[in-house]
């Protein structure tokens, strides 16, 4: 028994955080897991600028009001759904996920969750599992189910290493050359045929 697992952004919808980065016109805030393999480090740098510019949870909201899927990632996922269980692993948190959900049809989402304090200021994150994205598809794994991986981030790797079969997804040319034993896939369609082939429908 099969069950796709998803990164989110990048491969879904926008990162949101280089979009907010862009609204905000803080560059610093371009920086993601693609560029940055340690999550933490990368947080906290991320909560640090926010703080040092009087940013918190409303003003990325606000921004992430305005993000839509990327082009045929509704349809996609839509089509994979009628194949096989789906779920998304992110390293985004409830805060954010929510509207994007509601944007692609309600699928599942495992992410994590920020502490924010009682006027807005994001002051910390907490982490659902340590090594997030492997440690979920292991836990699969251990119920019997046959992992499929596609993400296109240095937080990717483990769970597309560790499944079945695995894919990257509008990854970096930098990742894609430090891997090259990993299928990489620009467009939905090409996704879709290589999951169908794994999964024999």
């Amino acid at each position: 028994m099969e069950i796709v697992c998803l990164d989110l952004e990048g491969v879904l919808v926008p990162e949101i955080w280089i979009t907010f980065a862009e609204v905000t016109g803080i560059p610093e805030l371009k920086r993601t897991t693609r560029d940055e393999p340690d999550y933490d480090k990368l947080m906290n740098y991320r909560i640090g600028i926010l703080k040092e510019h009087g940013l918190g949870l409303k003003e990325i909201q606000d921004t992430i009001a305005t993000i839509d899927p990327l082009l045929g990632a509704k349809e996609f996922l839509d089509e994979l759904r009628t194949m096989t269980q789906v779920i998304i692993i992110s390293d985004t948190f409830t805060q954010f996920a929510k509207p994007l959900m509601q944007k692609l049809g309600w699928p599942t989402i495992f992410c994590n969750s920020l502490e924010v304090a009682p006027d807005g200021e994001i002051t910390g994150f907490k982490m659902r599992v340590e090594n997030s994205k492997y440690t979920t598809v292991k836990a699969l794994q251990s119920i019997g189910y046959d992992t499929i991986a596609s993400g296109d981030s240095h937080n990717d790797l483990g769970m597309i290493q560790a499944s079945k079969a695995g894919f990257l997804f509008k990854s970096t040319d930098q990742i894609k050359a430090d891997y090259p034993e990993l299928p990489a896939y620009e467009e939905y369609d090409a996704l879709l045929a290589a999951i169908r082939s794994v999964i024999g429908c």
